[in-house]
């Protein structure tokens, strides 16, 4: 017989059973920060191939936006208020890796004073440079200049966009 509500003990127990048994995802969550003269902020990470947006994983219960923050603090020193969200990508099993929701926020504009003194504040980074949208497309992996893409369009239609595995969903 399956417990109730009526038996908090149990009951905890019982939902305690299907929370272990139920899927488990792995959360990005990057950034688009800009500068006054419409560069993109870029970061060339030491453990991987390859220019990213600023960012990175979530830890074990760690919302997406406080895992952006946090990532921003910890590799470039940067304390931002995110000004909203702009992508969500369901990205599919690959590789080694199993399905990820991927999430990139609104970082707004850097002020000029900012935007100069910005360099790498640990070992996972090697570089930090703002650089044209163009110049960025360039640089990015497929997977990211996607979501590059469509973090511009919703700032330009004033509303998050869904991908699907870095395309449209619909």
């Amino acid at each position: 017989m399956r417990p109730t509500p009526a038996d908090p003990e149990a009951w905890n127990a019982y939902l305690a059973e299907g929370n272990a048994t139920q899927a488990r995802k792995r959360v990005a969550a990057d950034v688009l920060l800009r500068d006054a003269a419409g560069g993109v902020l870029l970061v060339n990470p030491t453990y991987k191939p390859g220019w990213d947006l600023p960012g990175g994983m979530a830890e074990a219960n760690e919302s997406p936006e406080r895992a952006v923050t946090r990532e921003l603090g910890e590799e470039l020193g940067l304390n931002i208020t995110l000004r909203g969200l702009l992508v969500i990508d369901w990205v599919a099993p690959h590789g080694p890796w199993d399905d990820q929701i991927a999430f990139v926020f609104d970082g707004g504009t850097l002020d000029a004073h900012q935007a100069r003194g910005m360099r790498p504040h640990d070992e996972e980074l090697s570089e930090a440079a703002f650089v044209a949208p163009d110049k960025a497309r360039e640089l990015l992996r497929e997977r990211q200049r996607s979501r590059l893409d469509a973090a511009i369009r919703s700032l330009d239609e004033g509303r998050p966009v869904y991908l699907h595995d870095g395309g449209p969903a619909w």
